[in-house]
Parts: C-alpha cells; sequence; structure tokens
C-alpha cells in the first residue's frame, strides 16, 4: 500500500455538501471519494504516472465522471 500524505483542505460548503452527498450515493467515505475524483483529474489530464495506485473504492456506473457532461 502506498503511503499517504495527510494535510488540511479548506472548500466551499456547496462543494462540501455535494462531495458528501456524492460519497454518500457511493457508500464511500469523504476522504475517500476526494481521492477517487483527484485521482480521475489527474488521470485524464495525463499527469498521473503509470503504475500509481488506484483508490480502492471504485464507483459504480453511476459515479464515474464522464467527459461529454464537463463543462468548462
Amino acid at each position: 500500500m502506498a503511503e499517504k500524505k495527510a494535510f488540511p483542505l479548506r472548500m466551499n460548503v456547496a462543494m462540501m455538501k455535494a462531495i458528501e452527498k456524492w460519497a454518500a450515493d457511493e457508500f464511500r467515505s469523504v476522504n475517500g471519494q476526494i481521492e477517487w475524483i483527484l485521482h480521475q483529474a489527474l488521470a485524464e489530464a495525463g499527469r498521473l504516472k503509470e503504475g500509481a495506485d488506484v483508490p480502492k473504492e471504485e464507483p459504480g456506473k453511476e459515479g464515474a465522471v464522464k467527459k461529454e457532461s464537463k463543462k468548462r
């Protein structure tokens, strides 16, 4: 298992509530959900090294990030 680094994180209330709901929908901890979201974003951007540890808690199809649904 990869070593993990703890750090404080601040975010606005609306974003936190959305992540809490998403995590609950996926039966995952908020911390696990944030780690999964970050992993997906890094992989999509090509910034994750090959062989990097994947968060153990994989979401169901409902939680998958879809490229076509992203708005920028």
